[in-house]
Formats: structure tokens, C-alpha cells, sequence
């Protein structure tokens, strides 16, 4: 829905009685904004689609004498009824073909239902959107031509200059589409994807590789990215750069993830590890926090990076921070521990972690049916481990009760079944008054 702005214009449109007559006036005054810098006004538009620059400029503000009080857009061929107030013709013929004969705006009963088209506010409509369409394209068409002179600029130049002119090309792509276009379509990848290696600064690196993750990476680019030298500089940077550079290189390496040939060999390396767990663990920085587990639930695809996260310390990392983390992150955290626990290494990190079962159990029936079921398979995992040790643990943190909601619920019926076996696992130790006794039932329940 558009924006309207207020203007002290009395024009035929919006509910207003009277007309601008002086339309170039109105324009070249700014009135109405259509004073746009680099595009006087001459009395006389390019013919262009109406219909075409209201789509194209639906994101910015219209002069609210523009709009239409049924359909709330821009007015296309505006008609005024004799009460004075302008509607788009194909809303205000609707409202009469529903048996209204009232005004929409003032509900006063029409004396004469006939519409007059309002020419001048027509015009002036097309003028305005015209001054705009074509500010809009003339701007376009400068950011794309600079961006071809910045790139044509970036083989001629080496040290601050080059990170200065990587700066400004990483600004223009990650607002203008057509930057990124200009890009792409004169070699741009190529060229920026060979200034990553082995000897790269992180200044220029860090620029670099925010260009890249803004664009529409094809497969070649993507697999000239998966050079060793190349990861090994973005692991480098996600280590050791500011946060927006560590979540570039974090976004950069989960699009390379995409390819189906990539190698887990890419991925492996302990320094990468430890640096998205230091990425996940910063509150502070919450885009951080989501970019890190979204890699990370991407690497974990990998079987043999599991051990690695395992043996770094992860499990009971990510464990201390479920409590911290919002919905999106930590049915990811989730994700990643429940994976974790399919390899015995893992397993046993869970169980050996303190906080495992009463940090998940907490989490049953809070957040997701998705959550539910991560939870409810590590919880299976670790009780199924060490019983004697475990489910008694899980019984006094109130997973018993837990079960009995999951089983209750409208959930998944496989949730349903697995929450029945943890919890006929969970009484094996117990009597049956004992049992109920801990799980602190309700006489209903029971």
C-alpha cells in the first residue's frame, strides 16, 4: 500500500473540492516534489505507462491528492462526482454496481450520479510520476556506470587506494540492484574473487568478500571460491575481523556450501570450528549469532566434521546457551546438538554435561513442535545412555510431566510414541505411587 503525504494542495483528487489549475506552476514550484534534481520540468513528459512507473515507484511517498479514498493506490483516470471528491473511475463505477449511491468519502446521498473525469488532476498525477520515474532511471543508470568505473579502476590500483574503491563498490552493491548487475555482467566476480589468496590484507579481503555475498554467485564462481587459499583467508578474517566481515565470511561459506560436490575437507579445520562457536556465543550481536548457527547447521551435514565439533568443546557450549537464545537460533542450537548425538563422542558430551537435561527439558512444549522433537531425541539419547544416572535426573527436572503434555497434545503421533517410551523409560526405577509422587500429577491426570 502506498505512503500518502500530506500536501496543503487543493487539488480534485483525495477528497479535495477544487483544482490545481496552474499545473506547471505546481511542478516547477516543487509543490508536489516534482523539482528533482538533474530533471527540469518542460511542460511537455516522454510519453510513458502510467500503469508501469506506479509499479515500479510503489515504495515511495505520493502526494496524498494522488490517491484514491476506496482502493487507497494512486489514481490512474480520476473522476469526480458532484459532491466534489475524486475517486479512480473503476473503484467509484464498482461502488455504484453494489447499490451505493451515496459518496464513498462523505456518505451524502448523490444528486447526480454522473462522473466527470478530472483532467487536470490526471495530468498533474502523470507529470509527477513521470519527474519521479525518471530521476529514478537517470540514477540507476549513474550507479550502474559508476560501478563499471570502479571496477575498471580496481585493475589499475593497489594498496588504500584499491580498499578505498572496493569500500565504495561493497556500498553501491548493498543497496542498488543494478550495481550488482553491472558486476556480474562485466566480470566483476572474476575479478574480485582474484584478489582473495594467500597474501591478501584483511583489509582488502574483508571488502572483497563483502561484495561477493551480496551478489548472485553462479557455480563457477562458487567452486573459484573454493580454493584452499581462499577458505583459508575467510576462516582467517571470520577469526580475527570486525563483526560485519565475520558474518560475510560466515554467509560467504554457507553459499559455497551449496554446491553438491563440496568437500567437508573445506570445512574441517578446528580454526573455522572454534571461530563460529565464538561467533554463536556473542549476545551482543545477534546477526552474528544467526549467521554462525546457520553455518553451522550446514556443516554438521558433513559426518566427519561431528567428532571435531565434539572435540572443541561444543556440546556443552551450545548447551549453556539455550536459555539465551530466541526462537529462530535455538531451534538451530537444537538441530546441531541432535545431530551432535548421533555419534557416540556426542552422546557421551551430553550426558557428561550438567546442564543438558534441565536446559532441554525446560524446553518441551515451549517453542516449536520442531524444538519439541529435537529436545525429545536428545532427552531419549542421553536416558537411553545412562538410565540408571539419567532418568531420574530428568524425572526431578519435571520431564515427566512434560511427556504427559507432549502426549496430550495435538503433536506429531511419532512424538507422541517417543514420548511414551521415554517416559515407561524414566519409571523403570520407580514404583508406581513413587513415580507419580515425583511427577507431581494432578488426580485428573492421574
Amino acid at each position: 500500500m502506498y505512503q500518502a503525504t500530506k500536501l496543503d494542495v487543493s487539488g480534485g483528487g483525495g477528497g479535495g473540492g477544487g483544482q490545481v489549475l496552474d499545473l506547471e506552476k505546481a511542478v516547477k514550484d516543487g509543490i508536489l516534489g516534482g523539482d528533482v534534481e538533474g530533471t527540469g520540468y518542460t511542460g511537455v513528459a516522454e510519453k510513458l505507462d502510467l500503469k508501469k512507473m506506479i509499479q515500479e515507484l510503489e515504495t515511495i511517498d505520493v502526494p496524498s491528492v494522488f490517491i484514491c479514498p476506496i482502493s487507497l493506490e494512486p489514481m490512474q483516470e480520476p473522476v469526480t462526482l458532484c459532491t466534489g471528491q475524486t475517486y479512480e473511475r473503476s473503484n467509484i463505477l464498482k461502488w455504484f454496481s453494489l447499490g451505493h449511491y451515496t459518496c464513498p468519502t462523505t456518505m451524502q446521498e448523490l444528486w447526480d450520479d454522473s462522473v466527470t473525469p478530472n483532467k487536470t488532476l490526471q495530468q498533474l498525477i502523470y507529470s509527477w510520476f513521470s519527474h519521479k520515474y525518471t530521476a529514478m532511471k537517470k540514477k540507476s543508470e549513474d550507479v550502474q556506470g559508476r560501478a563499471v568505473e570502479v571496477l575498471e579502476t580496481l585493475n589499475k590500483v593497489k594498496g588504500k587506494t584499491r580498499v578505498q574503491a572496493l569500500k565504495e563498490l561493497r556500498q553501491l552493491v548493498s543497496v542498488h540492484s543494478t550495481a550488482k548487475k553491472a558486476v556480474v555482467g562485466n566480470n566483476g566476480v572474476g575479478m574480485i574473487s582474484s584478489l582473495l589468496g594467500p597474501f591478501t590484507t584483511h583489509a582488502v579481503g574483508s571488502e572483497a568478500i563483502g561484495i561477493l555475498v551480496n551478489l548472485d554467485l553462479d557455480l563457477e564462481s562458487k567452486k573459484s571460491l573454493m580454493q584452499p587459499a581462499k577458505i583459508s583467508l575467510m576462516v582467517d578474517m571470520l577469526n580475527e575481523g570486525t563483526i560485519e566481515t565475520k558474518v560475510n565470511c560466515t554467509r560467504l561459506i554457507a553459499m559455497l556450501m551449496e554446491v553438491k560436490d563440496f568437500r567437508s575437507e573445506n570445512v574441517s579445520s578446528l580454526s573455522l570450528l572454534v571461530g563460529l562457536l565464538r561467533l554463536v556465543k556473542d549476545k551482543k550481536h545477534q546477526n552474528g549469532v544467526l549467521a554462525g548457527f546457520c553455518l553451522l547447521k550446514a556443516i554438521c551435514s558433513h559426518d566427519s566434521v561431528r567428532n571435531s565439533l565434539v572435540s572443541i568443546g561444543a556440546v556443552p557450549q551450545l548447551v549453556q546457551l539455550l536459555p539465551c537464545l530466541n526462537n529462530e537460533c535455538l531451534e538451530l542450537a537444537l538441530y546441531v546438538l541432535e545431530v551432535l548425538s548421533t555419534v557416540p563422542e556426542g552422546k557421551l558430551a551430553l550426558k557428561d554435561c550438567p546442564n543438558t537435561i534441565p536446559n532441554v527439558v525446560r524446553l518441551l512444549m515451549r517453542v516449536s513442535e520442531s524444538c519439541t522433537q529435537f529436545a525429545l531425541s536428545i532427552l531419549w539419547t542421553v536416558c537411553k545412555l545412562a538410565p540408571d544416572e539419567c532418568a531420574s535426573l530428568a524425572v526431578d527436572a519435571g520431564l515427566a510431566a512434560k511427556l504427559l503434555l507432549v502426549i496430550q497434545s495435538g503433536c506429531n503421533p511419532v512424538l507422541k510414541q517417543r514420548s511414551a517410551e521415554l517416559l515407561k523409560l524414566c519409571s523403570l526405577n520407580y514404583s508406581a505411587t513413587i513415580f507419580i509422587s515425583k511427577c507431581k500429577l494432578t488426580r485428573t491426570i492421574q
